[in-house]
């Protein structure tokens, strides 16, 4: 690594596939975008409630079309891109035939739908799991098992699955033609050692819970490393010059605090996205809580950490769409987006939302009863709507402060950066709650494309450009605008998540028992 000359017109076509859209941008060896499309992806299909499937191919579709009108507006030369990577949304899988064709849709993420766990959990298994406190997150990973449902519901479709992949391994085999995957992709419930970075062994326990056939998984090759090379009918389909090099990334959250700048355990990464989180880097294998392990980095040898809120900044879509009417109708006169005059419309509100404070369990975290729900508390006749807004935003911060502070005990290690990145990220307001909460700076990164950046940042170390991460993250990260904390804030908020926010989910949760026993939702119970 670190030997290849370097020029101002060197190029990284670095493709993110998330959750709504699809991005394929040109990127440069400083870390500047050159050129960027934006193609949005329709919703996933329902065919059952709680089931979100999408046809593979579309997914293809849709990174051609943003790899056209890419190339339809850059003034860049496509003789300039050294190398392809790819990112995509985590936990989608595809599965397909020996020709590579699908043979049925991808079950997305999103997707709700449950294997049966009796066989994998006998009643013997059940009762020493339940002492332990592991009975309910084995059984639940159990019953999220893709491949587990397939094989019970499916089972003429599991005979035939040539290779069970992810999205990003269906795009790589799209371009290459090859089956094979980077193992920083490699996030689900597929029997995978995160410690190894690699398929877990015929006896590890992973492969006794998400029991998959060898021969059914691809081919892993580490972050940097090369996975091939685009075929001439993938650059047929997407206009790429066909014998460009793909180069291994990670999924799109290590992509994303790899593209922040955050290499290591004392700088975390908040982003704001579908699903918002707190994230750190780290050397060393670290488990969070008992057997929830932490996830394969952008980095080979390193991992990160991960505590999530799962409706973040949904939350704020939310409430655009169920209370906004009227910043919505106001941005379509103005040509800008409501998020702008939401960020107006909160900066009136002092901190503390005049005594509303926001719990963001719209849908649990896995270590919260089922049963949990959000709450709202302290309101009074004169709270109106932008007080609403600003609990919202307050309370996925704290919601994220409480993650911090959960990794920072396991790590060993205190947070002392903050890198906000995410859609939220854009917002003025949501920078200074940060700040003001976590009672330190908090830097929004000059690209807040990440993912992509991070991606084009593997491929640019594999390409043998720099001698390693450090060279690499120092010459394509740096920060955006500094929000610094308010003395008084800080106070405030301080003492507002000691003495009330923590406590709010403790003393509700015995009322949240009662509504669903009363109410029969949420349907699983307690």
């Amino acid at each position: 690594m670190g030997t290849r000359e370097k020029s101002n017109s060197d190029l990284i076509l670095s493709i993110d596939a998330g959750t709504q859209s699809i991005r394929a941008a040109l990127i440069d060896l400083e870390g500047e975008i050159r050129g960027i499309a934006k193609t949005p992806m329709r919703m996933s299909d329902s065919p059952q409630p709680g089931w979100a499937e999408q046809d593979p191919e579309y997914f293809w579709d849709i990174l051609r079309a943003a790899c056209a009108e890419l190339f339809a507006k850059t003034s860049e030369s496509k003789d300039s891109i050294r190398g392809v990577a790819v990112t995509t949304q985590r936990n989608t899988v595809i599965d397909v035939d020996k020709n590579g064709s699908p043979l049925r849709p991808a079950i997305v993420w999103l997707d709700e739908r449950k294997a049966d766990s009796r066989a994998a959990l006998p009643p013997a298994l059940r009762l020493p799991l339940k002492i332990l406190g592991l009975h309910t997150l084995i059984d639940g990973a159990i019953k999220d098992c893709e491949s587990k449902w397939i094989r019970q519901n499916q089972p003429e479709i599991w005979e035939r699955v040539h290779k069970h992949i992810y999205l990003s391994g269906w795009f790589n085999l799209k371009l290459t033609g090859e089956f094979s995957d980077s193992s920083g992709s490699i996030v689900g419930y597929t029997p995978f050692s995160v410690k190894k970075g690699d398929w877990a062994g015929k006896f590890d326990p992973k492969s006794l819970l998400f029991p998959i056939e060898r021969e059914k998984l691809p081919d892993l090759v580490k972050p940097t490393g090369l996975l091939g090379h685009v075929t001439r009918k993938a650059s047929e389909e997407t206009g790429i010059p066909a014998g460009l090099p793909v180069i291994a990334a990670a999924n799109d959250k290590a992509c994303e605090i790899l593209g922040a700048g955050c290499v290591s355990p004392e700088n975390a990464c908040v982003s704001f996205g579908t699903i918002s989180t707190i994230n750190t880097m780290n050397d060393k294998y670290v488990e969070l809580k008992p057997l929830w392990p932490p996830y394969p980095s952008a980095i080979p040898g390193k991992y990160y950490t991960e505590v999530a809120v799962q409706r973040g900044a949904w939350m704020i879509t939310w409430f655009k769409e169920e209370f906004g009417l009227q910043e919505r109708l106001e941005a379509s006169e103005k040509g800008v987006a409501p998020e702008q005059l939401l960020d107006a419309l909160v900066k009136d509100i002092p901190p503390g939302a005049m005594g509303l404070t926001l719990q963001p369990y719209w849908t649990p975290t896995p270590d919260k009863a089922r049963c949990a729900r959000g709450s709202v508390i302290g309101f009074c006749d004169f709270h109106k709507r932008a007080h609403l807004y600003r609990s919202i935003l307050e309370g996925l911060v704290f919601a994220l402060k409480e993650g911090a502070q959960l990794t920072e005990k396991k790590n060993k290690i205190p947070i002392t950066g903050l890198r906000v990145s995410g859609g939220g990220s854009q917002s003025s307001s949501v920078m200074q709650i940060c700040a003001d909460v976590f009672g330190m700076p908090a830097q929004r990164p000059r690209n807040h494309e990440t993912s992509a950046l991070g991606a084009a940042i593997d491929a640019a170390v594999g390409l043998g450009f720099f001698n390693g991460f450090n060279d690499a993250v120092a010459a394509m990260t740096r920060p955006g605008d500094t929000f610094e904390p308010i003395a008084k804030n800080v106070a405030l908020y301080s003492a507002l998540y000691d003495r009330v926010y923590t406590k709010i989910y403790e003393q509700l949760l015995p009322i949240f028992k009662e509504m669903q026993q009363i109410t029969g939702y949420p349907e699983k119970g307690c």
